[in-house]
């Protein structure tokens, strides 16, 4: 645990790319094998399952430490970390100890889950009395299910692939569905992740994906981009990027974020597919119009691992595909996207009677000019924009330029002004400052005792001044305090963007927004000239 917890440290201290990517590389070189297993999955992004509720974690620490309630509650207030004012309040350990990563996830937190209280509070007793202050800090964040560190799954990638010897592609394909969770990570597995390459390793591969392919976002005028001759042009869906795997007799499904999700659509793991094939495209829920549904109706798809027959009738899910990744057990990726495309669409005219496979329709134009004009269809359609993909582009790994671009063409947000009325600090080196906000618009237009209501957070969008600048604002003007949330006397306006707009009853507002974020401060407005609900409706409305 010490060295994953120093490495851990190493990486939050730091915004260098070349320190993280040194202190990766040292970790990975010298880490046992099944510690450094359970630490790509972590870095990598996989998701520790909570053991330990917040509740039961807060309570044992006052104990263990004799603190009052009260002063232990002054102490996270003004930490802002629960895992971070344990491992400070905490007194020193008697018994250090020099137990593994993997030992402490297998044999020390893994029981914790469904224990009785009072042998969660004997274990938790003993872990904090092996520990020192950093290792306590990281032995909490795992145990309550809130681990989070400043690395990208490129840089773990890169990392590897330098202790390895090896191309970082290669890497980055053995590392799907590492992250799955259904397999834990062992010391095999990852010496088979920086083995010497095998030639015959695609056919080895089973459900394995390929890693995504993914899209820059087009900040400038596409005509820059030269002959629209040399683009294929397709509508951007706003669903769940998956790739759907035919080997060994069997359809394996997979998210973007590397979860199995077949179970979740039993729709498309049905889907009658040749031997040997990959598709990549976007899961929507699409009834018989001819736009698919709001995100929101996929959303209460995604979430279940058993559908009922009836929620299949009522939220129909289709695979809109728009790539073909392997045709007859043949890695297509190095085949340029024209050639990729042509192959797709004779695939899915050899399937018949499959509607819930759809073929991504591309988009004719006769000019930039004339595509710019089809665009602002976009709305209309249920799409978010258009996806540009370079005619002889190979389909790279990640977010790259190297082997041809894909592009994504969005419409302009949603936006309208609100009022900051709650606030939050944040994590890692924003732990002492308050960046994660909630934002409200009026109840009304004119109504003397109109009062705002909130309806988004957000947490991006802002430069590390103008988060210093808000963040003295928030403290400036704090009313009251309920745990790490601070209510704040309303007076400053921020203009909000989000890429959807939906109805919900489980909101106060009784609307929810889809990705929202901070596009500017409005310091020419004051409180009085922000947006009502009437505003959201209107959107809700349009869209």
């Amino acid at each position: 645990m010490r060295d994953f917890a120093r490495l851990y440290a190493a990486l939050d201290e730091t915004t260098s790319t070349s320190r993280k990517l040194a202190a990766l590389q040292t970790y990975f070189s010298t880490a046992a094998p099944q510690d450094a297993a359970w630490a790509v999955y972590f870095l990598a992004g996989g998701k520790p399952r909570q053991a330990v509720p917040t509740k039961l974690l807060r309570q044992y620490a006052i104990e263990y430490a004799l603190l009052d309630d009260w002063l232990f509650d002054e102490c996270y207030h003004a930490v802002g970390d629960l895992a971070e004012t344990i491992a400070l309040i905490l007194p020193p350990p008697k018994h250090p100890s020099e137990i593994g990563l993997a030992d402490w996830i297998e044999l020390g937190i893994a029981p914790l889950r469904g224990a009785a209280p009072e042998a969660v509070r004997e274990a938790l007793f003993t872990f904090w009395d092996q520990l020192d202050t950093r290792e306590r800090f990281l032995l909490t964040k795992l145990i309550g299910g809130g681990f989070r560190v400043g690395v990208s799954r490129l840089l773990v990638t890169r990392a590897l692939s330098h202790v390895a010897g090896l191309d970082s592609k290669l890497i980055a394909q053995r590392l799907m569905g590492w992250t799955d969770g259904s397999v834990s990570p062992t010391a095999a597995g990852f010496a088979q992740l920086l083995a010497a390459h095998q030639p015959e390793e695609l056919a080895q591969r089973g459900g394995q994906p390929y890693p995504f392919f993914l899209a820059h976002q087009l900040e400038r005028d596409p005509a820059t981009l030269g002959e629209l001759s040399n683009w294929q042009i397709e509508w951007k869906y706003d669903g769940m990027r998956a790739q759907l795997v035919r080997r060994e007799g069997k359809n394996w499904l997979w998210s973007r974020g590397e979860d199995l999700i077949t179970e979740r659509f039993p729709e498309l793991a049905a889907l009658r597919l040749l031997e040997g094939v990959v598709i990549d495209g976007e899961i929507l829920i699409w009834y018989s119009g001819a736009a698919p549904a709001p995100f929101a109706d996929l959303q209460k798809r995604m979430g279940r691992k058993t559908v009922s027959a009836r929620l299949l009738g009522e939220l129909p899910a289709v695979l809109v595909a728009y790539d073909l990744l392997e045709l007859d057990g043949r890695d297509l990726r190095d085949v340029p996207q024209a050639e990729r495309r042509m192959l797709l669409e004779q695939l899915v005219a050899s399937i018949p009677g499959a509607p819930q496979l759809r073929l991504s329709p591309l988009i004719r134009a006769d000019s930039w000019a004339h595509l710019a004009a089809i665009r602002e269809e976009s709305r209309q359609r249920g799409v978010e924009g258009m996806m540009l993909k370079a005619a002889d582009a190979r389909y790279g790994v990640g977010r790259t330029k190297n082997v041809g671009t894909w592009w994504k063409w969005k419409i302009d947000p949603y936006s309208v002004d609100a009022v900051l009325i709650y606030a939050q600090a944040g994590h890692g080196r924003r732990a002492s400052l308050y960046t994660d906000y909630t934002f409200a618009v009026w109840d009304s237009d004119t109504d003397s005792e109109r009062k705002l209501v909130p309806f988004a957070k957000a947490y991006s969008g802002l430069t590390d001044a103008e988060i210093a600048q808000v963040d003295q604002a928030i403290r400036r003007t704090t009313i009251e305090k309920f745990g790490p949330v601070r209510s704040v006397a309303p007076s400053m306006v921020f203009e909000i963007g989000f890429e959807g707009i939906a109805s919900s009853p489980r909101h106060k507002s009784g609307i929810a927004v889809r990705f929202p974020r901070i596009l500017r401060r409005r310091e020419d407005k004051s409180i009085e000239e922000a947006d009502t609900l009437a505003s959201l409706k209107n959107l809700l409305a349009a869209s």
